[in-house]
């Protein structure tokens, strides 16, 4: 059976291909029952690359910010005050409290950070239960104090025991509180994670008022920020591989952590097509990044890939009349042919296109000339 060839006439108009990839569409493209050389191959000498066999990568590029990570949605902790009286001694931003620690001063009374979901809402002594009283026990026995108060409580216990009032009292005498054995609402802040302070509201000197705002806080952990646009959110998910440039062109790795479910815009008269989803990437080693703080980074995120696959570069497509692509090969004796090809994964960062047809490792494809 004679193959069929494609041969190229006509003007060259210009489409959009995925990646936003401009490719030479030639809009009359006829077959013969021959194989047909071009006339171009006989007029001068083609412009080639060879046809490559390897593994392809699709990303997406990106400009992000690295920030502390803090909030599923990227939004700082807020540590709420439920003391009375004159805020004495406040930390600084930037400055790192552990659960446990001294976290703020209310008339030279110490107020601790403590770890856990719930907020503190009640006294809490023995016989109370739920689970504050059993983020309490969590803080007394991974803190040491039951071990140094000669008791072992069940940091899963979800009562307020003896065990847990002779703890508390260890941590009080510790930290320079009354020694009563029991926790009062304005003892405490209760965060999820240990604190890095990002903004302190409270003012030193000023009136401290139970139920308001004295600071922001976040995990010391640093993760990077993205905001996906609509085209690029079908592509990006959770788990995909990246590479953050740095300031200073330093390069580190990171994966996606995970995806923004409010999608934002610039303002509230935009379109919604514009809008955003905000992503987020937690790096491989954080410590490659210290001593930065809201720095832009370059980010590529790994979407898709394949291990091994014929490929040429973007620019040797051509488009075929009533669609489809091809790409011109140079045979035997400079005969020139086009073949058509079924597109797969675009390399973006290489700008190849992942290609299948009558094609194999080491055929000679033309290429525009520089």
């Amino acid at each position: 059976m004679k193959r069929k060839t494609w041969v190229l006439a006509g003007a060259a108009v210009l489409v959009t291909v995925t990646g936003a990839v401009v490719v030479t569409v030639y809009p009359t493209l006829a077959t013969s029952d021959a194989e047909q050389a071009t006339p171009a191959a006989q007029e001068s000498p083609a412009n080639t690359v060879k046809v490559e066999k390897g593994k392809l990568s699709s990303m997406v590029s990106l400009d992000g910010t690295l920030t502390y990570q803090a909030q599923s949605d990227g939004s700082p902790y807020s540590a709420i005050n439920q003391a009375r009286g004159i805020y004495t001694k406040l930390p600084d931003e930037g400055d790192k409290v552990d659960c446990g620690d001294v976290f703020y001063r209310v008339d030279d009374d110490p107020v601790l950070l403590l770890c856990g979901t719930v907020p503190a809402y009640r006294d809490l002594d023995r016989g109370d239960t739920g689970k504050d009283a059993r983020q309490l026990n969590w803080n007394l026995h991974k803190l040491g104090y039951d071990a140094g108060a000669g008791v072992a409580i069940d940091p899963g216990d979800s009562d307020f025991t003896w065990k847990t009032e002779q703890a508390l009292k260890k941590l009080q005498d510790v930290k320079g509180f009354d020694e009563t054995g029991a926790l009062d609402i304005d003892d405490a802040v209760f965060l999820p994670k240990f604190g890095r302070i990002s903004k302190v509201t409270g003012k030193l000197g000023g009136s401290a008022q139970p139920g308001a705002q004295v600071a922001q806080a976040t995990s010391d952990t640093l993760e990077v920020q993205v905001d996906l646009e609509a085209s690029q959110q079908g592509e990006v998910k959770v788990g995909d591989r990246a590479q953050i440039t740095l300031p200073g062109n330093k390069p580190v790795t990171g994966k996606v952590d995970r995806l923004g479910r409010v999608a934002q815009t610039a303002g509230k008269d935009d379109d919604a097509g514009d809008a955003t989803i905000p992503a987020y990437i937690t790096l491989d080693k954080p410590e490659e990044a210290r001593g930065l703080d809201r720095a832009p980074v370059q980010v590529e995120i790994t979407t898709a890939g394949v291990k091994s696959a014929l490929s040429v570069p973007v620019t040797a497509l051509v488009g075929k009349s009533g669609g489809g692509f091809a790409v011109e090969v140079v045979r035997d004796g400079g005969r020139r042919e086009l073949v058509a090809v079924e597109l797969g994964l675009f390399d973006t960062g290489n700008g190849q296109v992942e290609v299948e047809g009558d094609l194999a490792e080491g055929d000679l494809v033309v290429v525009p000339s520089l």
